[in-house]
């Protein structure tokens, strides 16, 4: 996706990629305009590992934002950079015990359940371990019902709780919790008993924002 009036943001991302989707979703919550840069992870070996994006981004994963000169890795990172540079639609509260329970949420899916669960690692049990698609296929539910239980269980006995992970407005946790139930649809991942999370999700299908950053409406969409 390439949109004419931009400000002056390049994202590096592939469609599918979790991490580059919360990118997505909070550039879109932010109504920043930004231009696609589509990293393939799986044509040719991944293009993640040429030579030019690995100088770009040691990692060799998505995203990667530039901006002003800058050159940003690690979502999260990139989500409180931009929160930081365009306050003006806030993904994190104002309080500091708001923004601490945000990042717990956040952290929970984005350092908890989608690192073990991400392509790097998933072609690695198939490649190294040679483990066979319906034990990956566990694997991969397991992580997230473990995760997705104890967020449930976060959200559902907080006041704070509201239309969304955090009150009543999307923020940081929500860009988060969005990509990882995609990909638990995904995996057929029964959802049942998440209720919690399943309204949160609805109350995000439903706007704008989450809907240009889905997956299958990027340029790039095999």
């Amino acid at each position: 996706m390439v949109i004419e009036v931009d400000d002056g943001i390049v994202l590096h991302t592939y469609w599918r990629s979790s991490a580059a989707y919360r990118v997505r979703i909070g550039l879109a919550l932010k109504g920043l305009a930004w231009q696609a840069r589509p990293v393939h992870l799986v044509r040719d070996g991944g293009e993640q590992h040429g030579a030019a994006y690995r100088a770009l981004n040691p990692q060799q994963l998505v995203p990667t934002l530039e901006h002003e000169g800058q050159v940003l890795t690690q979502s999260l990172a990139i989500l409180e950079y931009l929160d930081e540079r365009f306050p003006q639609v806030p993904l994190l509260p104002a309080d500091a015990a708001g923004r601490a329970r945000v990042r717990a949420l956040a952290q929970l899916v984005a350092c908890d359940i989608h690192p073990i669960n991400n392509l790097r690692v998933m072609q690695y049990l198939e490649r190294d371990l040679q483990l066979p698609a319906p034990a990956r296929t566990q694997w991969t539910a397991h992580w997230m019902v473990e995760g997705f239980a104890a967020m449930e269980a976060m959200l559902a006995g907080s006041a704070a709780t509201g239309t969304f992970c955090h009150g009543d407005r999307p923020g940081l946790a929500d860009a988060c919790l969005l990509p990882q139930l995609y990909n638990a649809h995904r995996f057929n991942v029964d959802l049942a008993p998440y209720p919690t999370l399943r309204r949160i999700e609805a109350a995000c299908q439903a706007l704008d924002a989450f809907v240009q950053a889905r997956p299958e409406n990027q340029a790039d969409a095999a």
